[in-house]
């Protein structure tokens, strides 16, 4: 199985600062590992389109997507909150996201892909509905969901969350929402302080936190045994993967102890999940990762599990 990415060069200009983790050489460590995988002949890539203001507004108030627009600097940064700084080309950037998503959705949907990886940063999973904040700016993976409800009357849609933090925007913009069931696996007590099993609403929000220093036998073991039966009950019409790779044992922002196996089986196991009951389709989106070595490996490792094919699945 091949994998179409999405990624655009305008996603290296949003420059919140050499120091910021979250900075260029996130996308220049993934690119490079890719272009020398062994499984390079499985990715085709393609430009990511920009997103539109309609979309944004599918998870987001006017006044939040003024306020992004607004802020956005013509020379210098610009900080929203602590952590979550624009630079000139981060509205573009930002926009090239949410035209990713989309356009992956339509991928999907249209049958001309049936695995997709958005390549595309900033993040997305902890901007709310009018909130910008843990270094995103629009909720990629929420816009995704409703684009694929509005544009393809999908009715049952999975997001699964497997980023390190806890995606709260996502949870909130999802909350109470019919036909879509948010999974989140993250570092219990981690930034931002979210997702405990309290937070849960039968069917449509389904919160896993894990302590610190668990390491891939344990994840697994909790994956297998909650997410999993989780999504083989709400039998989804389509996957949609909050893709962040800080959970590994390198990454700088948290203390779980994943390696790359454990994301080579995640892709395994999603795409073996989307072929039961979706046709095969899943699209997945960039969310953390901050070891950049850990990093562009961890992808690979995804990507890798994802086009595994007929290789046997094991829960």
């Amino acid at each position: 199985m091949s994998t179409k990415i999405y990624v655009h060069n305008d996603c290296l200009a949003h420059d919140p600062g050499t120091t910021h983790p979250e900075n260029p050489g996130r996308l220049h460590a993934i690119l490079a590992t890719l272009k020398n995988s062994k499984k390079a002949a499985n990715y085709s890539f393609a430009e990511a389109p920009l997103g539109t203001e309609a979309q944004i507004l599918l998870a987001h108030t006017p006044g939040h997507l003024h306020l992004v627009k607004g802020r956005s600097p013509k020379l210098g940064r610009y900080s929203l909150d602590a952590d979550t700084i624009m630079s000139p080309g981060s509205l573009t950037a930002a926009l090239r996201g949410v035209g990713a998503a989309c356009a992956g959705v339509d991928d999907l949907m249209t049958g001309s892909a049936t695995s997709v990886f958005c390549l595309t940063r900033p993040p997305g999973h902890h901007a709310t509905s009018d909130r910008a904040m843990g270094f995103c700016l629009f909720n990629n993976i929420a816009i995704a969901a409703l684009y694929a409800m509005q544009a393809h009357k999908v009715e049952r849609i999975a997001i699964v969350d497997f980023d390190v933090h806890h995606g709260n925007g996502t949870q909130d913009i999802m909350r109470g929402r019919a036909g879509i069931h948010y999974l989140s696996t993250h570092q219990s007590h981690h930034y931002p302080g979210t997702g405990t099993k309290m937070e849960n609403l039968s069917g449509n929000i389904s919160n896993f936190p894990l302590h610190a220093g668990m390491t891939d036998q344990g994840f697994q073991e909790v994956f297998g045994s909650e997410v999993l039966p989780a999504l083989d009950q709400g039998k989804p019409e389509l996957i949609l993967v909050s893709a962040g790779f800080d959970a590994h044992a390198k990454d700088p922002l948290a203390s779980i102890e994943l390696t790359e196996a454990s994301y080579y089986w995640l892709g395994q196991q999603l795409q073996a999940t989307a072929d039961k009951y979706c046709g095969g389709k899943m699209l997945s989106v960039l969310e953390g990762g901050y070891n950049l070595d850990a990093l562009g490996l961890s992808v690979d490792a995804y990507l890798a599990g994802i086009s595994s094919g007929d290789e046997e699945v094991k829960r």
